[in-house]
């Protein structure tokens, strides 16, 4: 049965990494976008970082609070074994591809946090709410759009990324004489279901409290300890390098088998990874108090960079200074990732390497749990059209720790094929929207750049590039 489900699902995947769909909407919509926006990933890099200090109203989501939600879902276990996956699989090249993805992806990800700001509705707690799904519904007059949009973004977080994430924090695990591949899992995913469960039992404020601190502390740790590899290193960094842009441009073999290529593991991996154009991050951004919509956008897009820039390199670079053969590693052996990145810590750290990869995948995987559940409950409420009933709630919050119990004792083939099948699937929804509705958004950027250069702090009105349809924040 589980092999059946497999099949389906990977011929589905398969279709959708055809470089003329995915991979094509992905950097070919970054691409177009970036240059509509001016570059504005270069131009505004300095302005994305001061916004995030900003206070919201009393009681309101801040932009760092927001930031650090959706920066929870992406910076997550995909981070490193995601990145090691990517590296085995289609070679060294792959990390200059995840580059290119996260860099035009920087402006995907700010029109589709524009959108949902400008399209924000207020919830029922004084606070507002928003995403895809609602510009969907509200611009582009499209609410069935909306609602398949929402199906597969719990489909995405609650199934395909929190199983993953289960699954990859477990196999951290298989290098210690104590893992039984039997029983270890399973007693792993009880844990972590349980204490998932505990968490959002107490609802989507404990969520923002409990990322804000811990999305912080876990990703300076993780750099700092990836720059001590990285300096004890230093004298295989030029070799290093030469791997990356070798086998990036390795054109002859990447058309040989475009499949297995650097470029798909690239955006395959990049995507599973900063989440830019898929839609998710709008969800996050929708719920921080803001006086302009453009400055949530640019939040966004600086998460992207922070998750592949910052911690997906030191992630990349860890494992390729320290010189251990990605090719020793097969991952049809499931914890192969894992080891990778383990084995390349222990060749600098001794016994400490792979311990501090458990406990740094402790933070990760738990915070990405979080961060992805975060998403669900607004689009589950899109879907009925309502707000959703207390034992709804639950029951729902009990399915997704009872899911990533199952996500641990699975097999590596059939989550990973899971979490591609599904992110595709959003990028296919979300990314023709985003195009169609990007002037909207431009408009808006537009807007905050002329307020900047007056010397105002930038204050958004509706009226301002001509948008006449009813806001519930912006008239």
């Amino acid at each position: 049965m589980i092999n059946s489900i497999d099949s389906v699902v990977l011929a589905i995947s398969n279709v959708l990494y055809q470089p003329w769909f995915v991979p094509l909407l992905l950097i070919a919509g970054g691409i177009y976008l970036t240059f509509r926006c001016g570059f504005m990933q270069i131009g505004m890099f300095k302005e994305a970082c001061s916004v995030i200090t900003e206070k919201p109203h009393e009681g309101g989501v801040s932009s760092f609070g927001a930031l650090m939600v959706s920066t929870a879902s992406r910076v997550g276990t995909g981070n490193i074994i995601g990145v090691a996956t990517a590296i085995i699989c289609g070679g060294p090249g792959a990390i200059f591809w995840m580059w290119i993805t996260a860099f035009f992806g920087g402006a995907s990800a700010f029109i589709e946090s524009t959108l949902a700001q400008i399209y924000k509705k207020k919830d029922d707690e004084g606070g507002s709410k928003g995403g895809p799904a609602f510009y969907m519904r509200d611009a582009l007059g499209q609410r069935w759009l909306g609602v398949v949009f929402s199906i597969l973004i719990i489909g995405t977080y609650m199934v395909g990324y929190n199983m993953l994430a289960a699954y990859n924090f477990q196999s951290t695990f298989a290098v210690y004489s104590f893992y039984n591949e039997d029983s270890t899992p399973a007693i792993i995913g009880i844990v972590l279901a349980v204490l998932f469960g505990i968490v959002v039992l107490g609802g989507a404020k404990r969520l923002i409290k409990v990322t804000e601190v811990l999305v912080p502390v876990m990703g300076i740790m993780y750099v700092l300890v990836s720059l001590i590899v990285l300096a004890l290193n230093i004298g295989n960094l030029g070799h290093m390098f030469g791997m990356i842009f070798a086998s990036a441009f390795d054109f002859k073999a990447i058309f040989g088998g475009f499949a297995g290529s650097c470029i798909m593991y690239g955006v395959k991996r990049g995507l599973y990874s900063n989440e830019a154009g898929m839609g998710s991050a709008p969800n996050a951004a929708a719920r921080a108090d803001v006086s302009h919509p453009a400055k949530q956008g640019l939040v966004q897009m600086l998460s992207v960079f922070i998750d592949t820039l910052l911690i997906c390199t030191a992630t990349a670079f860890m494992c390729l200074s320290t010189m251990v053969n990605s090719a020793d590693y097969n991952l049809e052996d499931g914890p192969a990732a894992a080891s990778y990145v383990q084995d390349s810590l222990a060749s600098v750290f001794g016994s400490f390497g792979p311990t501090f990869i458990v406990i740094a995948m402790a933070f990760f995987a738990f915070t990405t749990l979080i961060g992805n559940y975060s998403y669900c409950e607004g689009c589950y409420e899109f879907i009925i059209n309502r707000e959703a009933s207390k034992t709804e709630l639950i029951v729902m919050r009990l399915i997704a720790s009872a899911l990533i119990f199952v996500g641990a004792i699975a097999s590596a083939g059939l989550v990973w094929d899971l979490a591609d099948m599904f992110q595709g699937l959003m990028v296919v929804t979300n990314v023709p929207s985003i195009l169609i509705l990007g002037g909207i958004a431009v408009k808006c950027l537009n807007d905050y750049r002329k307020q900047k250069a007056e010397g105002l702090n930038p204050v958004f009105k509706a009226s301002n590039i001509g948008l006449k349809q009813k806001t519930d924040y912006w008239n």
